[in-house]
């Protein structure tokens, strides 16, 4: 719990100290914009996006990092970093301003803040405009939970516009006013709450307007008869996010269509595709690979931690258990359902089912191969899940040694997008709806006996599993840009 002390403060003195914050927050906003827009560069902290924040929203963010910093983040110490980069003429970068304000507190050396962030930045500085790229058409093949929220996010991300630009979504029609129906399970949703930005509908021509992003609806039963390039879709990555075709015989049927050139599968897939985890093995996409799969929302929430607890102590062998809210492959009520216990009311039951993500972490991480068996439960809420991490390792620890590494490989490490860290004693599922991260670390629930390890990982199996999917997409068309600070 944190606490403060205000016994020698006055409510004046406290009121002013929040108007003042508030008035450098709301001058971050169009700096924010301005580089987010000009520059394609992104800035957030400690992994939480700035772009499109309110000025209650950017204060948050900098409360946000006591929970994993031990201390307050100042908008007095990002503002003059904001400052200097917009000055700078920067190329496309996505920078945290919350370590590069630990950075500077540390390495600064007397330097300027000026100074520091030219240096810091050194990669981009000047580049602006020096690398004209094309957009890079997305195609959504499916409009489900997981089509939606990507949808959601790249519209979110689409900058300048020279970065992924959704341009359609394929579904098959299912009553006379289906476009209608679709753009409002776009704009309104029960778990994410309202599409931040405008949509508006042409029924005569097909199309979805969100945010300024033209999107065509395409009416299709069959993946090989669409012609993208009629709609201007030239070199577009397919998104199948209906889950149908899982292997590369049936994902190659979108190859035939013209205007598409790759394809990416969000559900982990079969044979010999690649599962990429995006932070664990992303630097295995190659220009030619035409498919690929993103591996599954479990998956990419256990394996980076997997990966960071395996680097530093070794693992002998664990167990893995999902506690997975219900997906909507579970019926409301009892009915007929061809797996074994998932017809019963997902509402209503825990219902102990398999899971494939032990066996898929040995995919993307194949020192992995044998060591983990897993199981999972369906639990009657609609989103966000846990992975509980029984481990062996390799060699004794404790709870503040492992709790502390994990800490650290939050904030510092390469995993710092896909790790995240919590030690409040209070949280429960539902504070992590949104979470940009493949998984959670609750430090709270962390057990340690000598060499044997349970760790507890939330994960919102639905945003932070498309984030992922939106990173895999980024390092396929070749638009991530570098992250800083190094």
């Amino acid at each position: 719990m944190w606490k403060v002390s205000l016994v020698s403060q006055k409510p004046e003195q406290c009121l002013g100290e929040w108007i003042d914050r508030e008035a450098l927050a709301e001058a971050m906003i169009p700096l924010i914009g301005q580089l987010y827009r000009n520059n394609n560069v992104v800035t957030s902290i400690y992994g939480r996006s700035l772009i499109n924040r309110s000025v209650v929203g950017i204060l948050k963010a900098h409360r946000f990092a006591r929970q994993i910093d031990d201390a307050e983040l100042s908008v007095r110490e990002t503002f003059p970093l904001l400052q200097a980069m917009a000055s700078l003429k920067l190329g496309a970068a996505s920078v945290d301003l919350g370590r590069m304000a630990v950075k500077f507190k540390q390495e600064g050396n007397g330097r300027s803040v000026e100074e520091f962030v030219r240096a810091e930045l050194a990669d981009v500085v000047g580049k602006l405009g020096s690398e004209k790229r094309e957009g890079t058409d997305v195609v959504l093949y499916g409009f489900g939970r997981i089509g939606r929220l990507l949808a959601r996010i790249l519209i979110e991300k689409v900058g300048g516009g020279d970065g992924l630009r959704l341009r359609a979504i394929v579904v098959r029609k299912g009553a006379a006013n289906d476009l209608v129906k679709r753009a409002s399970l776009l704009r309104r949703d029960s778990v994410h709450g309202s599409f931040n930005g405008t949509i508006t509908i042409d029924e005569e021509n097909n199309t979805i307007l969100a945010n300024g992003n033209l999107i065509q609806v395409i009416y299709s039963n069959d993946p090989t008869t669409v012609d993208y390039t009629t709609y201007g879709i030239n070199n577009a990555i397919i998104v199948d996010n209906t889950g149908k075709w899982r292997d590369a015989e049936g994902l190659a049927q979108h190859l035939k269509c013209p205007g598409a050139a790759r394809v990416i599968l969000t559900a982990p897939g079969k044979g010999e595709i690649k599962n990429i985890v995006h932070g664990i093995n992303h630097q295995l996409i190659s220009a030619d690979d035409k498919i690929l799969s993103a591996a599954s929302c479990t998956t990419n929430a256990i394996v980076p931690v997997l990966k960071a607890v395996y680097d530093k102590f070794g693992i002998v062998h664990g167990h893995v258990e999902t506690v997975h809210s219900y997906t909507n492959d579970q019926n409301l009520i009892d009915n007929f359902h061809k797996g074994n216990r998932r017809g019963r009311s997902a509402p209503l039951n825990m219902v102990i089912t398999e899971t494939g993500a032990a066996t898929a972490a040995a995919k993307a991480m194949p020192e992995l191969k044998g060591k983990l068996t897993g199981n999972a439960i369906r639990v009657p809420t609609p989103n966000v899940s846990m992975a509980i991490l029984n481990l062996t390792l390799e060699q004794s620890t404790s709870r503040e040694e492992v709790n502390e590494y994990l800490r650290h490989m939050a904030l510092h490490s390469e995993l710092s997008k896909q790790i995240d860290f919590t030690n409040s004693p209070e949280v429960v599922s539902s504070d992590f709806v949104g979470s940009r991260h493949a998984g959670v670390v609750d430090a709270e629930a962390t057990i340690v006996n000598d060499n044997r390890v349970v760790l507890y990982v939330w994960y919102d199996n639905e945003f932070g599993y498309s984030c992922q999917v939106v990173r895999v997409l980024e390092d396929m068309a070749g638009v991530n840009p570098p992250a800083f600070p190094r």
